[in-house]
């Protein structure tokens, strides 16, 4: 049986500290046709959040983003976009609203995968232990590989689901190209039989 040492716990105690201080949320959702999705965050002062975004089926892969403060100002916002980041700090305490729009489509439903992922703010002062220091930039950067490890999936998954949609227009194109061919060359044969045929007559 192996044994903790007291600096074993001294690591994992400020591993806790410093992950605690950090949230992150992952979802897939899809936006019906002329519909919107909202979602929000109460924050605090200095607290950062940022939410980064796919569009990864529908229509032409595009969806509007918008991000609002407590008071319904708007603090960033993006029309028709595929992808996209938008990174804040609360200046203010209160509930902070991001949305998906897909109201300028009528007819085609949207597959978004999003993540939120923040910082609560702590205040750094020099009691605070260089290695804490080191895990809260590693824990950032590892959040950071998590957001471009899912964007690729994202974008395999695009591509794969358009190589699969061209395969299959091409395949019916070269059935419906055979199908009209057989049609012509039967009509033909018709044609010049009727034509060389001799009519008898009575």
């Amino acid at each position: 049986m192996s044994r903790i040492f007291p600096s074993s716990w001294f690591a994992l105690w400020t591993l806790f500290l410093a992950v605690l201080p950090t949230f992150v949320l992952s979802h897939m959702i899809e936006v019906p046709a002329s519909k919107k999705e909202c979602f929000f965050e109460d924050l605090h002062v200095n607290d950062k959040m940022t939410v980064t975004y796919q569009v990864g089926g529908g229509g032409h892969l595009d969806i509007d983003f918008w991000l609002t403060d407590p008071e319904g100002q708007a603090l960033d916002k993006r029309i028709k976009q595929t992808t996209g980041t938008a990174s804040m700090t609360a200046a203010k305490d209160g509930r902070y609203e991001y949305c998906f729009s897909n109201q300028m489509s009528t007819v085609v439903d949207k597959i978004v995968s999003f993540n939120v992922h923040g910082v609560i703010y702590v205040d750094e002062d020099d009691t605070i232990a260089p290695i804490e220091r080191e895990i809260r930039n590693l824990a950032q950067g590892l959040t950071s590989v998590k957001d471009e490890q899912e964007y690729i999936v994202i974008r395999e998954r695009t591509h794969r689901n358009t190589a699969e949609s061209t395969n299959s227009r091409v395949k019916w194109w070269s059935i419906m190209q055979a199908v009209v061919l057989f049609l012509v060359v039967a009509w033909q044969v018709y044609y010049l039989k009727s034509f060389f045929e001799v009519k008898r007559a009575f």
